[in-house]
């Protein structure tokens, strides 16, 4: 979907958007696709990365905001999906930083049990629960899916450092208001777009580059670290702005900031897989690399993670 297909939808136009956020076009995945379709491609390709089978994976997590069905879970669907006979499959709704938080969560099952494997995967239909009439947000979401394998590594590599916080005060800067038990879909309602995401742009940006740097900082702190030892930083791909601002704060140079925002928008939870697929693939990160993952979402929920390739 291109910003010239917005210019007809609502007030805005292919510079505004592209000015204020970077974004050019976004994917928008068709009716009878699902997040768990797109969560099941996005594991396939990785498990064929890996050279694993369905039977090798011993975990499941996926980060998701739009989940097929309330009950049950997106992984236990995805698990049905692809067979993961011998996992155990959950979900962390954690928004934008769904995933950083899977690679928290699974990073100490391996560190406790060497012989696991454990499947992360981010996946969004943002499509679903976007407002097509809220000019502000519309332009900035699209869908996606992206997953990793992770195993244990006996080269000194894997996952260094970590860091997660959230501040439930500022959760109405970034939310989805009607569709809980508190405010249920129901015919009395009147949502006027309150069943899809409501963000509060300017704030959001304000806290997001703060505690990203934040987070950045810690993780690289932990490890004994500075931003002159990153051999590429993939952050959250939710606006331009905001990736140039953390850059900055960062000291480093654009040239090791991986960015792809202009041809997906924010993809939520797949945003930060989907960039380090791409920049794998592409061949931007080579063994003994660090690569620094950051991400800010609703919550407001923010993490890091630094990976030694």
């Amino acid at each position: 979907m291109t910003n010239a297909d917005f210019e007809k939808l609502v007030d805005t136009s292919d510079e505004w958007i592209i000015s204020r956020t970077g974004i050019k076009e976004r994917r928008i995945a068709d009716a009878d696709m699902f997040g768990s379709d797109m969560a099941s491609n996005a594991c396939r390709n990785a498990m064929e990365m890996a050279g694993c089978s369905p039977e090798d994976i011993d975990v499941l997590i996926v980060g998701t905001v739009t989940p097929d069905y309330r009950l049950p879970s997106e992984a236990c669907v995805v698990q049905e999906k692809l067979g993961l006979v011998n996992a155990v499959a959950f979900d962390i709704a954690a928004a934008c930083t769904g995933f950083i938080n899977g690679l928290t969560i699974a990073r100490p099952m391996i560190e406790t049990d060497p012989t696991k494997k454990c499947l992360v995967v981010g996946c969004e239909k943002l499509s679903s629960i976007t407002n097509y009439k809220d000019r502000g947000t519309c332009v900035l979401f699209g869908d996606a899916a992206g997953a990793a394998v992770l195993a244990a590594d006996t080269n000194g590599g894997g996952i260094i450092s970590t860091f997660m916080k959230s501040d439930g005060r500022l959760g109405e800067l970034l939310w989805q208001e009607i569709g809980g038990t508190k405010n249920p879909y129901t015919p009395e309602n009147v949502y006027n777009g309150r069943d899809k995401l409501i963000m509060s742009g300017s704030e959001v940006f304000k806290v997001a580059v703060r505690e990203m740097s934040i987070a950045s900082e810690k993780v690289l702190k932990d490890a004994g670290l500075t931003g002159d030892d990153i051999s590429l930083v993939i952050p959250h791909q939710a606006n331009i702005r905001i990736i140039d601002a953390l850059a900055k704060r960062l000291k480093v140079d654009k040239s090791r900031v991986f960015i792809n925002i202009e041809k997906y928008g924010n993809t939520s939870s797949a945003s930060v897989p989907l960039a380090l697929d791409e920049a794998n693939r592409q061949g931007k990160i080579k063994p003994g690399d660090y690569v620094l993952l950051v991400a800010f979402g609703g919550g407001l929920i923010w993490g890091a993670a630094l990976v030694k390739w």
